[in-house]
């Protein structure tokens, strides 16, 4: 395990990197696309994703009257060429993520009903803040200074040879990766080069961004951090990628970045974490009626996606992968005057892993009027960091609950993953200082 001091956590626990500081690369050091290493990939869904939208009542279901008059034109029917795609238990998907069912029907997708924040500060409706909450893995508390999955990453007893362990795809380092050093951010693989100014000057630009990181500042290493990965992308993923049996990403950023990151998996060079988003679902105004329009668009692209990047890496990678899908709340259960729907609760996660088990997973918690949140919203069930401590524990092998989510108490698995039950650690949180608290007023003293 990483030291848990907080000068060691910020000049980060792997060294490994910087140990190879002025090496070049080749696909034989990475290891075997065999390996056993877990791997996470966190999409997060920016704008509150209408989970009834995307996952409905259907025929047959004892709710399915109180869907349709709460939503009497954006419903997804149950007859026609747009009806919703029969899964299990009532429930249906919206015609658009057929691809969704496919994964479902396969065996490899769970869904969890009516996830989020518990608790008081789960009613915010405001987007910032519950992301903030959800990401930084401390409701109520938006000024932790770490993510969760940084958290992760400091307890997870990485070994030293690690590479790359985390890369956060886009032009931003999200949340969950805040303080984190090792992670890479790319935007595109064909963009993570050093290719300016006269080519016959490169190497020598090279050489000499070389020597002006050598340090030991965490301006030094994260330079020569940076200066490693550059060379390791150039010399392992440059040129036309072919996705892996016939898979087909969708046309756009977001197939692009899931391509990434299944070059980045098979490349072998460690990765533990990848995060990439697909915003605007914040779906106020003509959202779409009759399986059709705006969202089943924003639908299809998600759920083609995810079967693409499944596809692509169900060539012995897909048994030490588990993908999470969440938003920062749900939206109100009734559509409102301009045929969307308001800011809401609780809302579904998605779980994509050779290791999934299939169905649905939690509680429902009903939609007759007397059973929302506040008479409007979705209730929330099951505290979203249940189902990420299932995933640390049974799949990524980490029970440092304490250090992850400091304060919560992890109730045992709902069964979303296979794997084994280790005991919650709650007994060693990473900082044991006040750090987490947010407060960042004794770090000059202790950082020296």
């Amino acid at each position: 395990m990483c030291q848990t001091t907080r000068r060691g956590f910020l000049v980060g626990c792997s060294s490994a990197i910087a140990s190879l500081a002025g090496a070049r690369f080749n696909s034989l050091a990475f290891g075997s696309p065999s390996s056993t290493d877990e791997v996470m990939v966190v999409i997060f869904l920016r704008g509150g994703m209408d989970g009834l939208s995307l996952v409905m009542p259907i025929a047959g279901h004892p709710d399915r009257g109180y869907y349709e008059a709460a939503r009497p034109d954006i419903q997804v029917p149950t007859s026609g060429t747009s009806a919703a795609l029969a899964l299990a238990s009532g429930f249906g998907v919206h015609p658009g993520a057929a691809r969704l069912r496919d994964l479902y029907q396969a065996g490899h997708l769970a869904i969890v009903h009516a996830a989020g924040i518990t608790g008081p500060e789960g009613a915010t409706r405001s987007h910032f803040e519950a992301m903030d909450y959800l990401e930084l893995g401390t409701p109520g508390n938006d000024g932790t200074t770490t993510g969760w999955l940084t958290r992760h990453l400091a307890t997870a007893d990485l070994p030293p040879a690690v590479t790359m362990p985390s890369i956060a795809i886009g032009g931003t380092q999200t949340t969950s990766l805040l303080g984190s050093r090792e992670t890479i951010n790319m935007e595109s693989v064909g963009d993570f080069s050093l290719d300016t100014g006269p080519w016959n000057w490169r190497s020598m630009q090279r050489q000499a961004l070389r020597e002006l990181y050598q340090g030991e500042s965490i301006v030094h290493r994260t330079g020569r951090q940076t200066l490693d990965a550059v060379d390791i992308i150039e010399l392992n993923a440059s040129g036309t990628y072919t996705p892996a049996n016939g898979a087909v990403y969708p046309s756009g950023s977001f197939g692009d970045q899931l391509k990434v990151v299944a070059q980045m998996i098979k490349l072998g060079l460690g990765l533990r974490v990848a995060t990439l988003d697909l915003g605007g679902w914040d779906t106020h105004t003509y959202q779409g009626n009759g399986g059709t329009g705006y969202f089943g668009d924003m639908a299809g692209d998600l759920a083609d996606g995810l079967h693409a990047l499944y596809l692509d890496l169900d060539s012995g990678y897909t048994q030490r992968l588990t993908v999470l899908v969440q938003s920062e709340f749900g939206r109100r259960v009734r559509q409102n005057d301009d045929d969307g729907t308001d800011h809401g609760h609780g809302n579904l996660m998605l779980v994509l892993s050779g290791h999934a088990t299939p169905g649905f997973h939690g509680t429902w918690p009903g939609l007759r009027d007397d059973q929302l949140f506040e008479g409007a919203d979705l209730a929330v069930t099951t505290d979203y960091r249940r189902v990420l401590s299932e995933i640390l524990i049974r799949r990524l092998g980490n029970p440092f609950l304490g250090s992850v989510f400091p304060g919560y108490v992890y109730p045992g698995p709902l069964g979303i993953v296979s794997g084994t039950d280790l005991p919650p650690d709650y007994s060693a949180p990473l900082f044991k200082d006040g750090f987490e608290d947010g407060s960042m007023s004794r770090w000059p003293a202790r950082l020296g």
